[in-house]
């Protein structure tokens, strides 16, 4: 039987969880605007975490009961080394069975009733 925590963290470090609950003080203003609209089960009733960490990595935000990982990027990911390191996380997290939806800080900011109904769309189509 595999355990709740470890299938929950993917064996995350003590370092990577201290780091993620530093990060979880200090949010982006777009973090925060999609933290207040998907917290409290108020997508499709489902639990997201904010910045949790997940093997080596942190995730913004996570669903673990769809394993589903929302990242948000700024304008630093618009530089290629920050692209090929994001497709890299990215694969590996799809390795580990979890998806990945991503979305710049821009269109959370500005549009963050189309980016809601992305990710509720995303979450209708899953196999319940």
């Amino acid at each position: 039987m595999v355990d709740y925590k470890e299938c929950l963290f993917y064996d995350a470090s003590p370092e990577i969880h201290r780091r993620a609950k530093e990060l979880r003080k200090n949010m982006t203003e777009s973090e925060i605007l999609l933290w207040a609209e998907i917290r409290n089960r108020k997508i499709n009733g489902l639990k997201f975490r904010r910045q949790h960490p997940i093997d080596i990595f942190i995730a913004d935000f996570y669903c673990h009961e769809i394993k589903l990982v929302i990242e948000l990027d700024g304008n630093i990911h618009d530089s290629e080394e920050n692209k090929e390191y994001d497709e890299g996380r990215t694969a590996e997290l799809r390795y580990l069975g979890v998806k990945v939806m991503r979305f710049t800080n821009e269109e959370v900011m500005t549009s963050i009733h189309n980016v809601l109904t992305k990710i509720k769309a995303f979450c209708n189509q899953l196999p319940s």
